[in-house]
């Protein structure tokens, strides 16, 4: 039987050498505040990239400064930053790798002075700030960022973009009920509370013809919350849009006890795949070759996304494909050494 693994991943015009998604982290590493790319951003992906990572997507990008998290955060909202990245994505992809980048906005959960905005005035918990409840100006201004963010991540050469939906972050926020709680066409039903994403994933598809993914926490772990049948849903309309991929997370929209253990997050991507008929990503505790194979031999998603692990080992393409009998190409400097 072949390895899946290591065989290569057609998306669109893209092809991705294997099935190993770098997933995005947040470095926090802008010391300026000013959301230029660093040397240690170029230190840290080409890393991952020479380890022989297929997809590697940048950390949450803002897409405006008070869409950051932090005032530390990697920023897309002005064509200052278009150098940077594009330096960056010329070194990921002289190592092999395809290079994605993930556009965000915070929403409540920016750390920042002044105000910050979301669906709902609501805090995300007791130490949070409150936001400013968006109004349509918000919302257009903010669609309107995300479209110049993906026309800067396309003169950057980025490959695949990414739209983070997860993770209690403002589209996340507008998704569930639990923290849009508008009365407008924004809120209320789930088309309503669709509607934000929908028109991000329309204007940036002005802008934007390469592969798009979205992540998505496909679980509120809250009985009032969304579940991973409301995200069928939610896929089955952003395919029709044309998204490619769902990477498929869980949680962080509401504080939440979450039972975490190798894989807890596999059977919310597989469902997604299997009813909204759409490729997936599975991301969460997934540390080996081993596993990463049982899920893709069993169609249960179709890129495996690792984190931590990849912080732990920027080569662990290199030891799965020893763990799973499999020889991979290595950097000319490292041959010696390599298998």
């Amino acid at each position: 039987m072949a390895v899946k693994l290591f065989e290569p991943y057609a998306i669109k015009n893209v092809d991705i050498k294997n099935r190993i998604v770098m997933s995005p982290m947040c470095m926090y590493s802008c010391g300026n505040k000013d959301g230029i790319v660093t040397d240690w951003h170029k230190t840290h992906y080409t890393s991952r990239a020479v380890g022989q990572v297929g997809l590697i997507i940048l950390e949450a990008t803002a897409v405006t400064p008070q869409g950051r998290i932090s005032p530390y955060d990697l920023g897309i909202w002005s064509d200052k930053h278009v150098d940077g990245l594009t330096e960056l994505v010329q070194m990921m992809k002289a190592y092999g790798s395809t290079a994605g980048i993930q556009l965000a906005h915070a929403g409540r959960k920016a750390e920042l002075e002044g105000d910050i905005i979301a669906p709902s005035p609501i805090a995300f918990n007791e130490k949070s700030k409150t936001p400013k409840e968006m109004s349509k100006i918000d919302i257009q201004e903010t669609i309107a960022a995300f479209k110049l963010a993906a026309l800067r991540a396309k003169k950057a050469d980025f490959d695949i973009i990414e739209l983070h939906g997860a993770h209690g972050y403002l589209i996340n926020e507008f998704l569930s009920p639990l923290s849009n709680q508008r009365n407008d066409e924004y809120g209320g039903n789930p088309e309503n509370r669709y509607r934000f994403l929908k028109e991000i994933i329309t204007s940036v598809k002005t802008v934007w013809d390469g592969p798009l993914f979205v992540r998505v926490s496909a679980n509120d772990y809250h009985p009032e919350g969304l579940t991973p049948e409301d995200y069928v849903q939610f896929a089955k309309w952003m395919k029709e849009q044309g998204v490619d991929l769902i990477d498929v997370s869980s949680g962080a929209v509401v504080p939440a006890r979450i039972s975490v253990f190798p894989g807890y997050q596999v059977p919310f991507a597989q469902e997604i795949k299997e009813k909204a008929h759409i490729d997936t990503g599975a991301v969460g505790l997934i540390t080996s070759g081993l596993h990463a194979e049982e899920i893709l031999q069993n169609n249960r998603a179709d890129l495996v996304f690792l984190a931590r692990e990849l912080l732990r080992d920027p080569y662990w393409p290199r030891k799965a494909a020893r763990e799973l009998g499999v020889q991979i190409d290595a950097p000319k400097q490292y041959e010696s050494g390599w298998n």
